[in-house]
C-alpha cells in the first residue's frame, strides 16, 4: 500500500470519527435546548448555557464512541479481509434470505399492540439475519450449486488453498510441485513476503542478492502457471512474518509450503496443514545407490544379450548383466546405476563375484 493510500485512509477515518463526533454534538445539544425550555427559562443567555453545556457533554462523548467506531470498523475490514470472496458472497445471500424469512414472519406480529410487536420484530431480524449470514458462509458451496455456479478456484476447498513462505520462493522446487500438479488451486501471498523478497534482493551481500531476485523470479514464473491463481492479503504492521503467515493458513484453512524446518514445526504444533518440500524429496529419494547389494530372483531375459531381469517387491525393474543363465535362481547383485524416468524408476546391476547362485528351478 503506498503512502498516499495511507494518506487517504487516515484521512477518511478521520471524517468517520468527527462525524461521529458531530452527530453526538448535535443530539446532546438539543438535549439542553430542551432541559432549557423545560426549566422555563427567559433568559436568552441562560438558553445558550443550556445548549453549550449540553453541546460539550456531546463533544466529549462523541470523541469517545467515535474512536469506538473507529476501534470496531477496523476490526471489521480485518475480519472480512481475511475471508475469501467466495465465502462473503455466501454470506451475504444467506443474510438476505434470513431478512426476507423474518419479513414474512413479520406481518402477524403487526396485528399485536406496538409496545408487544415491535421488540419482537426487531428480534427476528437480528436472530434470522445473523443465523442466515453465518449458514451463508458456512454453505455456501451449496448455495453456488443450487444456480449452476461453482465458485472459482480461489481456494474453494482446503486442499486447493496454498501458503507460500519466502523460503519456498527462494528454494525454487514448488515451480515443480506445481508444473507436475500436485499443487493446483490459489496461493495466498502475504505482502510481508513480498517485503522480505524485497529487502533480499536490495542486498548488499552479492549472495542474498542473487537468492532474492531468484524469488522474485520464481514468483513471477508462478504467476504464469494456469494452474494457480495468485491472492495479495495485505496485513499492515506485520513484524514477524512467518507467524503472520501461521495464523493466515490456521484463519483460511490453507496449506502451508515452506522449506523451513522450524517454521514447519511451529505450523504443526498449530495443527496447520504443512507442506514440507524438503521432507517431500527425501520421501522421493532413490533407496538405493550404486554400490548397494541386495538379493532378487532373475525372471526373464533382457534385451542386450547375456542381461536378465528381475524385479523388486514394489515392482522395480531390476536389469542385471551377464546374468541370463540365472533365470529362475534367486543372486545377490551389486547396483552399478539408478535411472528415474518418467515411467518409473530402473535400476542396473551386476552380479556379486562372490555369491554363488542359489539354483531353484522348482519355483
Amino acid at each position: 500500500m503506498t503512502e498516499n493510500e495511507h494518506g487517504r485512509g487516515d484521512a477518511l477515518r478521520g471524517r468517520v470519527a468527527g462525524g461521529v463526533r458531530m452527530i453526538f454534538v448535535a443530539l446532546s445539544a438539543t438535549v439542553g435546548a430542551r432541559l432549557g425550555e423545560a426549566s422555563r427559562t427567559t433568559s436568552t443567555s441562560r438558553a445558550l448555557l443550556f445548549v453549550f453545556l449540553g453541546a460539550g457533554v456531546g463533544y466529549v462523548i462523541g470523541g469517545v464512541f467515535g474512536r469506538l467506531t473507529l476501534r470496531a470498523v477496523h476490526g471489521l475490514e480485518a475480519e472480512l479481509g481475511r475471508k475469501p470472496p467466495a465465502v462473503l458472497a455466501g454470506g451475504v445471500v444467506g443474510l438476505v434470505v434470513g431478512l426476507l424469512v423474518a419479513g414474512l414472519m413479520m406481518i402477524p406480529l403487526l396485528f399485536l399492540p406496538a409496545s408487544a410487536s415491535w421488540p419482537a420484530i426487531v428480534f427476528l431480524y437480528l436472530a434470522f439475519g445473523t443465523l442466515g449470514y453465518r449458514l451463508g458462509q458456512a454453505k455456501y458451496e451449496d448455495i453456488f450449486s443450487l444456480v449452476g455456479v461453482k465458485p472459482r478456484a480461489a481456494g474453494v476447498t482446503r486442499g486447493d488453498l496454498h501458503v507460500l513462505d519466502t523460503s519456498a520462493l527462494i528454494d525454487g522446487r514448488v515451480a515443480d510441485l506445481v508444473a507436475t500438479g500436485f499443487v493446483a488451486g490459489t496461493v495466498l501471498l502475504h505482502e510481508g513476503v513480498l517485503r522480505e523478497l524485497q529487502a533480499i534482493s536490495d542486498s548488499s551481500d552479492p549472495h542474498r542478492r542473487t537468492r532474492g531476485r531468484r524469488g522474485l523470479d520464481m514468483l513471477v514464473e508462478l504467476q504464469k502457471a494456469p494452474t494457480l491463481q495468485f491472492q495479495l492479503v495485505e496485513e499492515l504492521g506485520v513484524m514477524d512474518v512467518d507467524a503472520a503467515l501461521v495464523r493466515l493458513a490456521r484463519e483460511r484453512g490453507a496449506q502451508l509450503i515452506t522449506v523451513d524446518h522450524n517454521l514447519a514445526k511451529v505450523a504443526e504444533a498449530l495443527r496447520v496443514p504443512v507442506a514440507q518440500i524438503n521432507a517431500l524429496a527425501s520421501r522421493f529419494r532413490v533407496p538405493y545407490t550404486a554400490g548397494d547389494e541386495l538379493a532378487v530372483r532373475v525372471v526373464k531375459e533382457g534385451r542386450e544379450h547375456g542381461q536378465a531381469v528381475a524385479y523388486l517387491d514394489d515392482g522395480t525393474m531390476v536389469v542385471v548383466e551377464q546374468a541370463a543363465t540365472r533365470i529362475g535362481s534367486q543372486v545377490e547383485v551389486r547396483v552399478t546405476n539408478v535411472i528415474q524416468t518418467t515411467t518409473g524408476r530402473m535400476i542396473f546391476a551386476a552380479l556379486s563375484g562372490d555369491s554363488p547362485a542359489t539354483a531353484d528351478a522348482d519355483a
